[in-house]
């Protein structure tokens, strides 16, 4: 029977993981077909968890020894050549780090919701699927109570008021073989209610550990912005064994479904679901027909022992209409059950989980790997970048502090000078002026005297004050300005004239 189906073809990712080698601890090649319960396929998902596993193992212990060699190698005395390269180094080292870093998150949340809408598509259909087998289980269930108690009470009862007529009791004999035959189709029918159960616990499963995968990758994506080593911890070895596994399931699916429904249902109605195609036959046709033949030869017997039995036994009216309203309710199930047994809905939910596992989760799967891979790889930038960073910050502020405090050329020199000047103007100031505060008495120096005095006002000082407003324009004539007392008052005397 060929596993290819008509109306639902596996992406293409799913068939270039599955061709992937699978290789079992033995190093040995198995098949690829998807047998979880096989101890060789088992085997092969582990093998290859922990070729990922050695792989991360082998970045951590390049990085290390990177790290380890760049703390011992060191070099005390760099050139400005070798300081320019190693800052272009560290800086295109963070830019590719923050690069890879928004790379990753935005793959990672893309991914994180793919993968939710796939598993939510997967479980809304489990629970659908569950739904109608419920449907189908509560219905054949209803329906035999009623014919085995409800029926069998009318008719016990009958039996008696139409003890005297021999006619009347055949068609009763007659009625309970119909309703032993509808019985009988409806035991035929396949026993769905511990596939409904299984359904419903793989969906509640499925959902539950769904819920707590989604909010782990959310957290790591957000803590991913903060550091990268969230890479490691969310590349889990056993995740790319999920990718596998899935992909192998995604080949060739309905094989799988067969495998493990064959003690369960018949292949036949197994595939007259999974295809669902309008050349197979309906298993159930059969049994429905017998079904629906059987309840329309009972109300036929009914209504002529309604017309024909009620005028001589008038107390046989009640169980006569009590049987009319019991096969009544029973083509009303009858119809519900033939509605829910076509494959149409059950397909439907089957393509539907498909799509969501293989299209939505598979890729989703490989876009959170893709991030891990990226994290990963902006993690390993910013380790190189940041010892790189470190080293060349802390040589500059080496470099700075190395300059001459006597410099005049130095701003940190200029700015102590200054802050000196001040300092010792203030001082000079003060002392001035308490020197003149005893001294308002004295007389003012004749002007020659005064002249004489600016003249000879120290060199040194008017330099002090040059440097200390900064070689200003507007300060350089200003020789006075260290004195703590007023400048000396001058007369003026006007010229004498002369008279002939």
């Amino acid at each position: 029977m060929s596993s290819i189906r008509e109306d639902y073809m596996a992406p293409w990712w799913t068939y270039w993981l599955h061709n992937f080698p699978h290789v079992n601890l033995n190093f040995q090649p198995i098949d690829n077909t998807f047998t979880p319960q096989d101890q060789n396929y088992q085997q092969s998902l582990i093998f290859l968890a922990c070729m990922v596993a050695a792989g991360l193992g082998l970045n951590l212990l390049c990085l290390a020894i990177y790290l380890s060699c760049l703390c011992c190698c060191r070099k005390d005395d760099e050139e400005e050549e070798s300081k320019s390269l190693n800052s272009c180094c560290v800086t295109w080292s963070a830019v590719t780090a923050g690069l890879l870093s928004c790379a990753a998150v935005g793959v990672g949340f893309y991914g994180n919701s793919e993968t939710n809408d796939g598993v939510y598509q997967l479980t809304y259909s489990l629970y659908n699927t569950n739904h109608t087998l419920g449907g189908v289980d509560s219905l054949v269930t209803g329906t035999m109570g009623s014919m085995e108690s409800g029926l069998k009470q009318h008719l016990a009862r009958l039996d008696e008021i139409f003890a005297t007529r021999g006619d009347y009791v055949q068609t009763l004999r007659f009625m309970q073989q119909m309703a032993d035959n509808v019985i009988k189709q409806l035991l035929g029918l396949p026993d769905w209610d511990m596939a409904k159960v299984d359904l419903a616990a793989i969906a509640d499963q499925t959902t539950y550990i769904e819920y707590y995968r989604w909010l782990t990758y959310l957290l790591l994506l957000i803590l991913d912005l903060v550091i990268c080593l969230a890479a490691c911890l969310a590349y889990r070895p056993s995740f790319s064994s999920y990718v596998q596994s899935t992909s192998d399931f995604c080949v060739t699916p309905d094989k799988f479904i067969m495998n493990q429904t064959k003690d369960l249902i018949s292949s036949e109605i197994v595939h007259y679901y999974l295809y669902c195609s309008q050349a197979l036959p309906n298993p159930f046709q059969q049994s429905l027909t017998i079904f629906q033949r059987s309840l329309t030869t009972m109300q036929i017997q009914i209504q002529g022992l309604l017309q024909f039995a009620v005028p001589l036994f008038p107390t046989a009216e009640r169980d006569l209409l009590g049987i009319q309203h019991l096969l009544n309710s029973s083509e009303a199930s009858l119809h519900q059950l033939t509605a829910l047994l076509d494959c149409r809905g059950l397909n439907k939910d089957y393509l539907d989980a498909l799509i969501g596992v293989c299209y939505d989760g598979v890729e989703g799967l490989l876009y959170l790997c893709l991030f891990s891979i990226l994290a990963i790889c902006a993690f390993c930038a910013m380790l190189c970048a940041i010892p790189r960073a470190w080293t060349h910050i802390t040589s500059r502020e080496r470099d700075y502090d190395d300059i001459d405090e006597g410099d005049p050329f130095n701003p940190q020199a200029r700015r102590m000078t200054t802050h000196d000047s001040n300092h010792a103007t203030n001082m000079h100031r003060f002392c001035s002026y308490s020197s003149s505060v005893g001294s308002q008495s004295s007389l003012h120096p004749p002007a020659a005297q005064a002249a004489q005095t600016v003249s000879n006002a120290p060199v040194s000082e008017y330099m002090n004050q040059s440097a200390l407003f900064g070689g200003n324009p507007r300060y350089e004539n200003v020789p006075l300005i260290g004195r703590g007392s007023p400048p000396p008052s001058v007369r003026w005397v006007p010229e004498a004239k002369s008279f002939l």
